[in-house]
C-alpha cells in the first residue's frame, strides 16, 4: 500500500495526520481509543481492528471537504 500525506493539524509533525492510499481508502494517525465506555459503544468490531481519535478539523484535508 502506498500512502500520500494529505495533512495534519499537529504543529510538531506528529499525530493527528490524514493519508490517502493507492487503494482509494484513507489511513488516519491519531491517539488510540482506550476508554472502555467508548469501546463498548462500537459495533461489529472484527479481529485486528483498532480505533483512533482525531479532531474534526483534520477532515478538512479529505478530498471533497
Amino acid at each position: 500500500m502506498k500512502l500520500t500525506f494529505l495533512g495534519s493539524t499537529s504543529d510538531d509533525g506528529q499525530c493527528p495526520t490524514l493519508y490517502a492510499t493507492d487503494r482509494g481508502t484513507y489511513v488516519v494517525q491519531g491517539d488510540l481509543v482506550t476508554d472502555p465506555e467508548a469501546l463498548g459503544q462500537l459495533r461489529n468490531v472484527l479481529p485486528g481492528e483498532s480505533f483512533v481519535e482525531i479532531p474534526a478539523e483534520l477532515l478538512r484535508f479529505a478530498p471533497g471537504s
